[in-house]
C-alpha cells in the first residue's frame, strides 16, 4: 500500500511538484500538495500522513502521533524545539533545510558594505534634497571578520567575505571544530571574549537557543573596538538590544545591522528605530523569496524522502535537544 506525504507550502511552482511527485512516487510514497489557503484540507489531510513537509507550527500541532517526519522548509527550528507538546509523537523526526546560504550572505556583504561606506549617514541629507560631501569609507578589503555561528550560512558569507580580500576570517562555534578550508581560524565560544577586541566585522548567524540567548551582552559589546560594526541575521534574543542602543548612540561602536530583533515586529516606540548608524531589515535576509533558495529547498527535501523511504539516516536531521 502506498504510503502519503502531506506539503503545505506556498513557493511551490509546477516544476517542484513535478520534482516531488517524482521523488515520492519512486519512494512509493502519495504526495498531497495544500496551500496557507488551505489549512483545513491539510490537517484532515495529516491524519493519514507519516510525513509533513511545512513551516508551520499550527498544522505540526494538529498532526497525529503517527506522524514520523516533520522537514521544516526554514533554516531556523526553535519554535519546534521547545517542550510544547508541539509533537504528538515524542519519537517524530525533525529536520530543516539549510538552504539560506547564498540569500543571507548576500545580504550580510550588502549591509556590511553599507555601513562601511557610510550610506546610513548619507540617507537623511539627501531625504532633505541636500548633497553632502565625501566622507572617509572603509571596505571589507584588509578587515579582521569574526563569524559567530560557523554553520552553513557563516561558512557562506566567510566565502564572500574571504573573496572581497578581508585579511583575517575567524569562525566561532560550539565545538570549535577547525575548518581550515574555511576560516583562518576556528574558536570555541569559549574563547568569544579574546577575540572581539581583534573583530572589526562581527557577524551573528547563530540559531535561537538557551545557549545563544543574551550571548553579546553588553559586557561583551564593550569589548569590541571602535570601529567595528555587527551584523545579526540569527536570532533577535542573542543580543542584548539597549546595550547595543546605547553603544551606537554614543559611539563607542561604528555600527551595526539587523535583520533580526525582539519583538517582531519592532514596536513604533522602540528605540532601535531611531540609534545612530544602524540599518534595520525586517527579517528579510532569508526567507523563500530567492529561486534558488527554493530549489535548494526542495531538492533537500527530496534527498530525505529518498532517505526515508529507504531506511537511510536522514542528512539535514536536527538534534532537538540542541535545538539545530
Amino acid at each position: 500500500m502506498n504510503r502519503e506525504v502531506c506539503i503545505f507550502q506556498d513557493f511551490l511552482t509546477d516544476a517542484h511538484k513535478a520534482q516531488i511527485t517524482r521523488t515520492a512516487q519512486d519512494a512509493g510514497f502519495v504526495p498531497h500538495f495544500f496551500t496557507s489557503s488551505q489549512f483545513d484540507e491539510a490537517k484532515a489531510c495529516l491524519q493519514h500522513c507519516e510525513v509533513l513537509y511545512a513551516q508551520s507550527p499550527d498544522l505540526l500541532r494538529t498532526a497525529p502521533a503517527t506522524l514520523k517526519w516533520y522537514c521544516a522548509s526554514s533554516a531556523g527550528v526553535d519554535v519546534y524545539c521547545k517542550n510544547d507538546g508541539i509533537f504528538a509523537n515524542p519519537d517524530c523526526m525533525l529536520t530543516n533545510s539549510n538552504s539560506y546560504g547564498v540569500t543571507i550572505a548576500e545580504h550580510v556583504v550588502m549591509v556590511t558594505l553599507m555601513l562601511l561606506r557610510r550610506l546610513p549617514e548619507f540617507a537623511e541629507p539627501l531625504r532633505q534634497h541636500q548633497w553632502p560631501l565625501p566622507r572617509t569609507i572603509r571596505s571589507i578589503r584588509d578587515s579582521e571578520v569574526t563569524i559567530l555561528g560557523a554553520g552553513d550560512i557563516g561558512s557562506n558569507v566567510a566565502a564572500r567575505m574571504r573573496g572581497m580580500g578581508a585579511a583575517r576570517i575567524v569562525g566561532i562555534s560550539r565545538s570549535g571544530k577547525a575548518r581550515a578550508d574555511v576560516y583562518d581560524e576556528m574558536h570555541p565560544i569559549a574563547d568569544l571574549d579574546a577575540v572581539l577586541p581583534k573583530t572589526t566585522i562581527l557577524v551573528m548567524a547563530l540559531p535561537g537557543t538557551a545557549e545563544t540567548a543574551g550571548i553579546l551582552s553588553r559586557e561583551r559589546i564593550a569589548l569590541l573596538p571602535s570601529d567595528a560594526i555587527v551584523i545579526n541575521v540569527g536570532r533577535g534574543t542573542a543580543i542584548d538590544q539597549p546595550a547595543l542602543v546605547e553603544a551606537l548612540n554614543s559611539g563607542a561602536i561604528a555600527g551595526a545591522a539587523l535583520d533580526v530583533m525582539v519583538p517582531e515586529p519592532l514596536p513604533q516606540d522602540d528605540p532601535l528605530w531611531d540609534a545612530k548608524n544602524l540599518v534595520l531589515t525586517p527579517h528579510t535576509s532569508g526567507n523563500l523569496t530567492l529561486g534558488h533558495t527554493c530549489d535548494s529547498n526542495v531538492d533537500m527535501f527530496c534527498e530525505d524522502l529518498a532517505n526515508y523511504a529507504a531506511g537511510r539516516p536522514l542528512r539535514h536531521l536536527v538534534d532537538r535537544s540542541r535545538g539545530y
